[in-house]
């Protein structure tokens, strides 16, 4: 078996998932089998469009400092309703965010 070597990794949101099987796509014409269920998936549970998870990105980074790329990918991805769902996003992180950030993230989402 050949070795892989890992060049970078790095959190991607739904959509920039959606963004690169499309390209890949269309230079191979066609996708395997996990990335077609990869896009099926994407399909339907991608919530944003690219525009909206720029703007979203840009915005939670600088309302909230504290929060890492991984955070907002994946805030960009459930876009929680409330805080509750904000809260499920960070259970098991090691992240401590007070109840205004918390509000923050869901105004920013919502608004």
């Amino acid at each position: 078996m050949a070795d892989i070597e890992i060049v970078e990794q790095r959190p991607l949101s739904l959509i920039e998932v959606k963004e690169s099987l499309s390209l890949h796509k269309e230079k191979f014409k066609e996708l395997n089998f996990r990335s077609q269920k990869v896009e099926g998936y994407v399909q339907d549970f991608a919530a944003v469009d690219k525009d909206k998870a720029i703007e979203l990105e840009k915005k939670l980074s600088e309302a909230v400092q504290k929060l890492k790329e991984r955070h907002i990918k994946k805030i960009i991805d459930v876009m929680p309703a409330d805080l509750n769902q904000v809260k499920t996003i960070f259970t098991g992180e090691a992240i401590n965010l007070k109840q205004e950030e918390l509000k923050q993230i869901v105004d920013i989402v919502n608004g």
